[in-house]
């Protein structure tokens, strides 16, 4: 008897710049199913970055804040005899994409008194030059990874 296999949805780019990425991070900004007010929030503050940063296609400074935000290693809790240890243990490519777009989305909803897409053109374009909230927690977990470096041999 043959084996039965789930076949994995792929995912559809984007419809204006074709671009996976885009899609996932429409989708993560989604709230309540409803993906056309979040694509519109999206292009719209992509339209923003394009007015804010003429020297670069925003698709472009789009993937670059994600780039920058990706973090490299992380801490683990690890559990070693009575004792909780926080582990440092590099990070995998989907998991790196996953908490850069959960970062900046954080950093977006903690924002008050704007329109959803200038808070996210903002936090994109801080991202892009390398400042910012989500890039402030990037190196919040780097800085924690260095301080537990004793504990790596800990690491499975």
């Amino acid at each position: 008897m043959g084996r039965i296999t789930a076949s994995k949805k792929q995912l559809k780019p984007d419809p204006v710049y074709n671009s996976i990425l885009a899609s996932k991070f429409i989708n993560c900004l989604m709230w309540d199913g409803k993906k056309t007010a979040a694509q519109s929030v999206f292009y719209n503050a992509l339209d923003i970055i394009k007015e804010k940063i003429s020297e670069k296609s925003p698709i472009e400074v789009f993937h670059q804040a994600i780039d920058n935000v990706k973090p490299n290693i992380e801490v683990r809790s690890k559990r070693v005899g009575g004792a909780s240890y926080q582990v440092p243990m590099t990070v995998q490519k989907n998991r790196q994409q996953s908490l850069a777009i959960r970062w900046i989305l954080i950093a977006v909803r903690d924002k008050k008194g704007l329109p959803t897409r200038e808070k996210l053109a903002s936090e994109l374009v801080n991202a892009y030059n390398k400042e910012g909230t989500a890039i402030t927690k990037r190196e919040n977990v780097h800085r924690m990874a260095e301080a537990n470096k004793a504990f790596a041999h800990f690491a499975w």
